[in-house]
């Protein structure tokens, strides 16, 4: 299993044991799985963060 897909798991599950029941268990759930997979797909090295925030005047 890779690192993005540990993340992922790892994210939702946290957003399912904080937000445990209704509504706002499937919003943290959502929000938490997506940072999961950003954390994994930047410690893969498939998302490269400093493109994503560098200055507009170097693009």
């Amino acid at each position: 299993m890779s690192t993005t897909r540990w993340c992922l798991a790892i994210g939702l599950v946290l957003g399912i044991v904080l937000g445990f029941g209704g509504w706002w268990a499937l919003v943290s759930a959502i929000v938490l799985g997506f940072i999961g997979l950003v954390v994994g797909r930047v410690a893969e090295g498939k998302l490269d963060m400093a493109a994503l925030f560098g200055r507009a005047s170097s693009r």
